[in-house]
């Protein structure tokens, strides 16, 4: 266990979740040296990402049902609600753009990024409430996070970079995704118990949010790539 060796303070807080959210990044790194293939290739990316989400999801879900079951079976019906209003009401933008990224593309891009934002978010609040008085394992909790974040980067390009999103961009995108996680952390050092209370109910929603996600946009995207049909502009489920 590490303990520090004084007091935290909002900076030491602010450093640590700021150092988890920059890690997100180097997600998109093993994409520098891949060559773009063919459609296959979305296939695969969205695959590989689908299986981190979905695992991200399940300790989301292991992490609040620790804490409260109830809190975070209300989050998680909340975050699947939540997530599907918003693509429906996404689907009626016809002419979105996201980078240069249009129509269903743009429109998948700006799911993923909004989903693992979300996801940020309970991760920001369980840094800080690991901070708190009568905790030692703030740096322990921002370690392992940061070293979370780096899969969930590469999930978030996975899903980018194939659609024609650069490796570059894909990474800055990483990392405003996690922002969160340094905006959050600091409140919740401050106003431990409120966060630590409403923290499963987060975990819940992010969880909830992304296994959305990942049964109504990738995996459709998935089976469309293998089966040649590519995507069209009824995408997965509404």
């Amino acid at each position: 266990m590490i303990a520090a060796a004084t007091e935290p303070t909002v900076f030491t807080v602010f450093a640590a979740a700021l150092v988890t959210a920059l890690a997100t990044g180097l997600g998109a790194l093993p994409l520098a040296f891949t060559k773009r293939a063919s459609g296959s290739w979305l296939g695969v990316g969205n695959s590989i990402a689908a299986s981190l989400m979905l695992g991200a999801s399940v300790m989301l879900f292991y992490e609040g049902a620790r804490s409260d079951p109830l809190k975070t079976l209300l989050g998680a019906s909340v975050g699947l609600a939540a997530i599907a209003f918003a693509a429906r009401w996404l689907d009626r933008r016809e002419n979105l753009r996201f980078e240069a990224l249009r129509g269903v593309q743009a429109r998948t891009a700006v799911m993923i990024v909004a989903v693992m934002t979300v996801h940020s978010m309970a991760e920001g609040i369980g840094v800080g409430v690991a901070f708190g008085p009568g905790r030692s394992f703030g740096l322990l909790t921002a370690l392992a996070i940061a070293l979370h974040n780096i899969p969930e980067g590469l999930a978030i390009s996975l899903v980018l970079v194939p659609r024609g999103v650069s490796v570059l961009r894909a990474a800055g995108w990483s990392v405003v995704t996690s922002l969160p996680q340094p905006l959050l952390a600091v409140p919740a050092f401050i106003f431990v118990e409120a966060f630590r209370g409403a923290l499963p109910v987060g975990l819940g929603f992010a969880g909830g949010a992304m296994i959305w996600m990942v049964l109504a946009r990738i995996l459709p995207d998935v089976f469309r790539s293998f089966i040649g049909r590519g995507e069209t502009n009824n995408v997965g489920l509404t």
